[in-house]
């Protein structure tokens, strides 16, 4: 056991850049991990003016919650659009039913802090491309050195369940 206390200030905080063609770019914290979480995965996530941190999803294992530090922003869920500005809390349950995604409308950064549980095997769905994505051994946001599986494919491309078995 350390004897650090598990305390990490948001200025602190150590950053990768996530980033994939013109709409997603976020700068991405690992709180969690960096405090040696275990059941919850927490990060401090900031997205520039106009962006996207990651494609509209849902989950089918994990919980999540966001609240919002700093900057505007929209909530795209189940279909529908919500503003969301400091102070905002969102909680989002797992299930086929809660679709997501935070876009940064303001001029400026957008922060929040994201919580969730860390349960796997999680499936995720993306409604806008049709993806099934599936990870075991190591969460979504988990240490993806420790993933032993990794599987994304297209809903459209389903087989049958005694495909290639003898």
């Amino acid at each position: 056991m350390s004897n650090n206390p598990p305390i990490l200030n948001l200025a602190n905080v150590k950053f990768e850049v996530q980033q994939q063609g013109e709409s997603f770019s976020a700068r991405l914290g690992a709180i969690g991990r960096q405090l040696g979480a275990k059941k919850l995965g927490y990060r401090l996530v900031v997205i520039p003016p106009g962006k996207k941190a990651w494609p509209y999803h849902c989950h089918h294992a994990n919980e999540e919650m966001f609240l919002i530090l700093a900057g505007e922003g929209t909530l795209r869920y189940a279909g529908a659009a919500y503003p969301i500005c400091p102070g905002d809390v969102i909680a989002v349950l797992p299930g086929p039913d809660t679709p997501h995604q935070i876009i940064n409308t303001s001029d400026s950064d957008l922060r929040y802090l994201a919580v969730s549980t860390m349960e796997e095997p999680d499936v995720m769905e993306y409604p806008d491309s049709s993806k099934i994505v599936v990870f075991a051994g190591s969460a979504p946001g988990g240490d993806k050195g420790k993933r032993t599986l990794s599987v994304i494919t297209k809903q459209s491309s389903p087989i049958d369940y005694w495909d290639g078995e003898i």
